[in-house]
């Protein structure tokens, strides 16, 4: 049973892990079901976000039905549409931009060069990984199933700032009908269990040498 009083070092930020926050698969490809396991090499990291973070819109939108004389008498959920919005700004990756323009789209690398052609191609449903480190060192990891990027805003091209490339992805719902899974759980859990791994592994093989 949780503890229902008032805690302090539950109130946290969400920052991004140094090796990467936003990477993004095939859709079909494996997922990850904790917050610590390694990705399936399908994943590619999307670099560097812009300090607006992550935003995550899940809020329900309700219709009401009146009787003569204007009284409520049913409310009903309409809808219920998961966004996830961020501005990628590692403008010279190949990879950001297959994500932004599609992946057929891209080709080549930087130092042979780059093509991205601009068309009206729809734009293919992939699967997403929003990695982040919250208070303590606890590691939050949020996976999207099926998510379709369904917006770009506005390139800005400017001497001050940095180019960015703001996306929102639209989570459309899985075989269980979720439409995103998030997992918590504390780093120092996770650095105890990989030695305990190793402890044995160590055992195993020395038992197996005498």
């Amino acid at each position: 049973m949780s503890d229902s009083t008032n805690t302090a070092t539950n109130v946290s930020t969400g920052k991004p892990k140094v090796t990467g926050a936003i990477y993004r698969a095939p859709s079909g490809s494996t997922l990850p079901t904790t917050a610590a396991e390694a990705l399936d090499a399908a994943f590619v990291g999307l670099g560097y976000v812009s300090d607006s973070g992550v935003v995550n819109s899940n809020s329900p939108e309700s219709s009401s039905i009146k009787a003569w004389g204007g009284d409520t008498v049913y409310t009903y959920q309409s809808s219920k549409e998961d966004t996830f919005g961020f501005s990628l700004i590692e403008a010279l990756n190949a990879d950001v931009l297959g994500a932004v323009y599609g992946s057929d789209n891209v080709t080549g690398a930087i130092d042979s060069g780059i093509s991205v052609l601009a068309n009206s191609t729809e734009q293919e449903s992939a699967c997403w990984v929003i990695d982040m480190i919250l208070r303590g060192g606890v590691l939050k990891r949020i996976v999207i199933p099926d998510g379709t990027i369904t917006e770009v805003g506005d390139i800005s091209y400017t001497d001050s700032d940095a180019i960015g490339y703001d996306i929102t992805i639209t989570a459309v719902p899985d075989a269980d009908g979720n439409t995103h899974y998030e997992y918590i759980q504390n780093s120092t859990s996770v650095a105890a269990a990989s030695v305990a791994s190793e402890t044995s592994e160590t055992s195993e093989t020395s038992e197996d040498e005498a």
